[in-house]
């Protein structure tokens, strides 16, 4: 196994009330880092909140585009495959693989950021 760096969770400090209220048990603290690591965790934040809003937009495109091409192009409806109109294929079917390869590609997206 290659030799890794230790994750550290980073949080919102609403994450501080969030668990205080759930909590009967002692006060629970913001684990602090040092200013190194906050840079460096605060670097990936917006480099990984850069590439979401990324694949945000193509899911979002992808999402809003099908019913601009089924305007654009009706004669979708006429085209029948094993006696289903293509338009209906492509509404039930066609958004799935394709959000699951953008989740797998925006992954991989961001595991690359946080090995740099």
């Amino acid at each position: 196994m290659p030799n890794r760096t230790r994750r550290v969770a980073v949080t919102s400090p609403q994450t501080r009330l969030a668990h205080s209220r759930g909590r009967a048990r002692g006060r629970w603290r913001v684990p602090r880092l040092d200013p190194g690591n906050a840079e460096r965790a605060a670097a990936l934040y917006h480099a990984q909140r850069a590439q979401g809003l990324v694949g945000l937009a193509l899911t979002t495109a992808l999402l809003l585009g099908l019913p601009l091409v089924f305007t654009a192009w009706p004669e979708l409806d006429g085209v029948r495959l094993l006696g289903v109109p293509l338009s209906w294929l492509m509404l039930a079917v066609l958004p799935y693989p394709v959000m699951a390869l953008l989740a797998h590609w925006q992954l991989r997206r961001a595991e690359r950021v946080e090995r740099r």
